[in-house]
């Protein structure tokens, strides 16, 4: 569907991954698009005085998860910054693509309902234009 976004889980796609059989760690990829100018409208609370980018914004996003990441035993594995596709569409582009590990499904659960990593969260949606989340489990 052309023009649809993806920032948040879809609940039904949630229940699924969590429902889904398999141990051990999980990896997680993350593409990210950037919006030009962040937008703080759902989250004042977190909005600095002056506009900022949307990568901006993401960058005060991962400072403030890694603490967040650490303390539920998980980890940033790779960050780096997107070019365009040697096999894949051409007009498909991501700013950014992070690896993160989790030790396990209860790990990722753990960090993403942390209330206090919540708090903070609003930066991503604020930084985000689109996004993918894509579980991988180790085989």
């Amino acid at each position: 569907m052309p023009g649809k976004t993806f920032i948040e889980v879809n609940p039904e796609e949630g229940k699924n991954f969590f429902q889904k059989p398999g141990k051990g760690e999980v990896i997680m990829l993350n593409l990210l698009k950037f919006k030009e100018i962040a937008d703080y409208s759902e989250f004042p609370h977190l909005q600095i005085h002056q506009d900022i980018s949307g990568e901006r914004a993401y960058e005060l996003y991962m400072q403030n998860t890694l603490p967040f990441l650490k303390k539920a035993g998980s980890e940033l594995l790779f960050q780096g910054k997107c070019n365009a596709f040697l096999i894949g569409p051409q007009t498909e582009k991501w700013d950014l693509m992070l690896l993160v590990k989790h030790a396990s499904k209860e790990a990722f659960l753990k960090f993403a309902s942390n209330e206090d990593y919540l708090k903070i969260a609003g930066h991503r949606t604020a930084a985000l234009k689109d996004s993918r989340l894509l579980p991988i489990d180790r085989i």
